[in-house]
């Protein structure tokens, strides 16, 4: 199927991950679509993804940003503008489950918001003329812990659930724009950052194990390549009539009845 994303420009932040994150997988994606992909991310991995994919004759660009400052996330708007002039669609990937719990302190928190969500409000604010411009969309990267919550992770939880809140209010507001605004739900994602955190459990390999028996469908994670997919096809024309919906990429973790776990 063809989703007519040659030639869009597609921004995503946080896209400068490790190999494999669910940005980075993101970007590769978009590239092999023909789409034309910014990077905005404040790791200089990005430099690397950048050259990578223009020796490939992608006219892919990196701006790095501090996603937690607004002044940088401002000042990125206007690169993109200068150099594209156009958003057609706007991937709100980044995120960072920072384990802000109630023990955290109130910056800790407030941090955790302003990397988590607030960085979303002011990404699309700053693009939005942009995005108007060609009718582009936004999409957005939730985590089901802002539904099921996890424990110890307030900052992340509440942001999260903010970022739902934003995808259906943008809806709404950009509706007689004929901007679509929707989230992308994720669960259990084998990424990097996922393997890290099993090797720092003393029982990670059993923990694992146990986490990967409760995902209905397969009994396996989620790939972020699966996500990816998910998200592309979101953004493209093939979904232009779907408007302020969260839609949940887990292989029926979230949702589905608990008795498909009974052995």
């Amino acid at each position: 199927m063809d989703l007519g994303l040659k030639g869009k420009v597609v921004v995503v932040t946080g896209a400068a991950g490790l190999k494999g994150s669910i940005g980075e997988t993101i970007v590769q994606s978009l590239a092999n679509e023909g789409a034309i992909p910014v990077i905005v991310c404040r790791n200089d991995r990005g430099f690397g993804y950048e050259k990578e994919l223009q020796d490939k004759g992608i006219d892919a660009k990196f701006v790095k940003t501090d996603l937690s400052d607004v002044k940088q996330i401002e000042a990125a708007a206007k690169v993109i503008e200068e150099k594209y002039g156009r958003v057609d669609a706007l991937i709100n990937n980044v995120g960072v489950n920072d384990g802000a719990g109630l023990d955290a302190s109130i910056d800790d928190f407030m941090y955790s918001l302003k990397l988590n969500m607030v960085s979303y409000f002011a990404m699309t604010k700053f693009c939005l003329p942009m995005i108007k411009k060609v009718k582009g969309n936004i999409l957005n990267i939730g985590s089901k812990v802002a539904l099921t919550g996890q424990g110890g992770t307030s900052g992340y939880a509440a942001s999260k659930g903010g970022v739902f809140g934003l995808t259906r209010e943008w809806a709404v507001d950009l509706i007689k724009d004929g901007i679509r605004s929707n989230a992308i739900v994720i669960a259990e994602s084998w990424t990097p950052a996922y393997d890290n955190w099993i090797k720092t459990l003393a029982d990670g390999e059993e923990k694992l194990k146990s986490i990967v028996k409760k995902i209905p469908l397969e009994n396996r994670m989620t790939t972020p390549e699966e996500i990816a997919d998910q998200c592309l096809f979101a953004i493209s024309e093939r979904s232009s009539h779907t408007t302020g919906q969260f839609i949940t990429v887990d292989g029926g973790y979230v949702h589905l009845d608990r008795s498909l776990l009974t052995e």
